[in-house]
């Protein structure tokens, strides 16, 4: 579990991954599908777009972090995971960015409390880009691609904390265990792509708040001036309602946010004829998404 404090607190009660509601809810052998109206902030300016976020539990292999074709003959390799697929699409200009990250969360936290994996994918008509982290024993082996002369292609490792990338997941598995007061934090994905900074822990802090049906996880990372915000239902499954996140560029304060427009919840891999594309509007979504 992430933070002393917050194990604590889950290990007296029964953990959520072994209530009836979750299993029922997690193992019904459909996914979760929320679309988000999004702002976000590019070049100094906002975007409208689209934010989907995909939650979905499988089966998936702990040595080559990788789904399993035939988890009954994985043994002690198979690990249940929460899988986020998140996108986002928004244009700039004359051209659009296509941006998708995965999250491999194991849904067990108290046998596996750090994500195994996360990878990101970001393409604009300048050229595209690559990140994905592994984790290996007590560290993420980091390999990253990239069409910038600065960035290029490279790999390294940094040491194991907390992904802000998991904390969706942290919130649909075990919202308790989110760590509030002072700790460190790897900045998400999409944010250390777009804005070209080193991906490495940084000294951040949280606080939580919560009203009749709403809690607010908000996480200030410190050395980049920037602050990220989650609101999310307080009683089970704990839908993301939205989020926003603040930053500075050359002096003047951005911010991107976005709010729940949508959900569906659907087996979609068996939904791909077009006879289902009318689920698409159920969605709000175009052609083009």
């Amino acid at each position: 579990m992430v933070a002393g404090s917050c194990q604590q607190q889950g290990s007296k009660s029964q953990r959520a991954y072994e209530r009836e509601n979750f299993k029922r809810y997690w193992y019904a052998g459909t996914a979760e599908i929320n679309t988000y109206q999004l702002i976000q902030s590019r070049y100094g300016e906002p975007r409208q777009g689209k934010a989907v976020l995909i939650f979905v539990t499988e089966d998936f292999s702990k040595s080559k972090q990788v789904k399993l074709d035939d988890p009954s003959e994985a043994g002690k390799d198979k690990v249940s995971v929460l899988k986020l697929n998140a996108t986002k699409n928004f244009i700039t200009g004359i051209y659009p960015y296509s941006m998708m990250q995965s999250v491999f969360t194991p849904v067990n936290r108290n046998e596996a409390p750090n994500s195994l994996k996360t990878s990101m994918s970001s393409q604009e008509w300048c050229g595209h880009v690559f990140t994905q982290l592994n984790l290996r024993g007590n560290q993420f082996d980091v390999s990253s691609f990239s069409y910038f002369e600065q960035e290029s292609d490279d790999s390294y490792s940094v040491k194991t904390t907390l992904l802000e990338d998991e904390i969706w997941n942290i919130i649909r598995l075990e919202h308790t265990a989110l760590p509030t007061g002072n700790f460190e934090i790897i900045p998400g994905l999409f944010f250390t792509r777009l804005s070209h900074t080193d991906l490495k822990p940084q000294p951040a802090s949280a606080t939580k708040s919560e009203s009749a049906s709403v809690i607010t996880y908000s996480v200030t990372v410190h050395d980049q001036s920037r602050s990220l915000s989650v609101q999310f239902e307080k009683d089970f499954p704990h839908k993301i309602l939205g989020w926003e996140e603040k930053f500075m560029e050359r002096g003047v304060q951005q911010v991107t946010k976005a709010s729940l427009d949508k959900t569906l919840v659907t087996d979609y891999w068996t939904k791909n004829k077009n006879e289902f594309q009318y689920l698409r509007d159920s969605l709000n979504l175009s052609t083009t998404h």
